[in-house]
């Protein structure tokens, strides 16, 4: 069997953590009897500065023959934010569909969590973030520029089957884990868009009744993240709070460079993709320190889609083994010395 995917290494770090893992993925392969037939973008920030926009006109298109995307990072300290996110990774997520952006978080055993008395095993659980609608719709605008009467207005758009699908996954997940749903939302100050996503959470619910449901607003959902964060296991919220969570999240389980992220086309008519939840890093950029296991989980969970979950497990097992041997070589991230190359070079041989 032949997948065929789409690679986008990006900007800063993101290029050199895919062209690291991108070996050990093919040796995954390898060994599970497929191959995986690359086509490489060279889209992102420095096509942006030389060409005016961070991908062609027909890019999306272009990635819908694909069986999947494998996205490195995006971001560049000369251009603002919000223009490399709406010229590359918005547009994907939306005009492909992927509703869902499913981030598990992990506590893995040898690695030091920032919370006092927490160890391997004790973090575990996986946040559904609505991924194509919400606060980052593109609805809003901005008036009298300049003047002391200037206006701003952006405005979330929550639609029945976008709060639905993710909702429906997120149930899903529980009844498979171990039955227990967190749904965050801020439902006391916004009395429309947060109560109607508390509404269906009702409504879908009701086809679970094995699923526990608990409803948190989005403050105390980050304080308990840090005060009892085993006491999760699923996690719905929408596309802005279940940012922000999962990257909370990311950084209680260790390092922002061990948090894997899927953005799922649940439909099946257009391919899903996967990046590491860090961002560029141009503070590191060009050292050859980044930590590839965030795009190494991605890659599992991208093998996972494709319906070749042994090896996705088998990715997670010699992290997790790699992870667990104190003489490994490891990320200056998560404590250790090692470059990139390092540590990829050790999971290959553990492999």
């Amino acid at each position: 069997m032949i997948y065929t995917v789409a690679l986008i290494p990006g900007d800063g770090i993101g290029t050199e953590v895919v062209a690291a893992v991108k070996p050990l993925l093919d040796d995954t392969a390898e060994r599970a009897g497929f191959e995986i037939d690359y086509t490489e973008f060279d889209w992102g920030s420095n096509r942006y500065l030389q060409e005016g926009s961070m991908m062609p006109d027909d890019g999306v298109d272009q990635l819908r023959k694909f069986d999947a995307i494998l996205l490195g990072a995006v971001g560049h300290p000369d251009i603002p934010d919000h223009v490399t996110l709406r010229g590359l990774m918005l547009p994907i997520r939306k005009e492909l569909n992927q509703q869902i952006c499913k981030r598990p978080t992990v506590l893995r055993e040898g690695v030091q969590s920032p919370l006092r008395g927490y160890e391997g095993g004790d973090i575990d659980f996986v946040v559904y973030r609505e991924n194509t609608e919400g606060e980052y719709a593109d609805v809003g605008g901005r008036e009298h520029r300049g003047f002391e009467h200037e206006v701003a207005v952006q405005s979330a758009v929550f639609t029945r089957k976008g709060t639905e699908t993710v909702v429906r996954e997120a149930f899903e997940a529980a009844a498979e884990r171990d039955g227990k749903l967190t749904n965050v939302t801020k439902s006391n100050a916004q009395a429309y868009g947060m109560v109607f996503w508390d509404e269906v959470v009702e409504e879908v619910g009701q086809e679970y009744p094995e699923v526990t449901v608990e409803r948190l607003l989005v403050d105390a959902a980050a304080m308990d993240f840090v005060r009892r964060p085993e006491a999760f296991d699923v996690v719905v919220a929408s596309n802005l709070f279940g940012d922000i969570l999962t990257d909370l999240g990311a950084i209680i389980s260790g390092s922002m460079g061990l948090a894997p992220s899927a953005n799922l086309c649940v439909e099946g008519d257009a391919p899903s993709m996967f990046e590491p939840v860090h961002g560029s890093a141009p503070d590191i950029q060009g050292q050859g320190i980044a930590n590839p296991l965030a795009t190494v989980l991605s890659g599992a969970m991208l093998f996972d889609d494709l319906g070749e979950v042994a090896a996705g497990d088998r990715l997670r097992e010699v992290v997790d083994e790699q992870l667990a041997d104190a003489s490994a070589p490891r990320t200056p991230d998560i404590g250790g010395d090692a470059s990139t190359d390092d540590v990829v070079m050790d999971l290959r041989a553990r492999l």
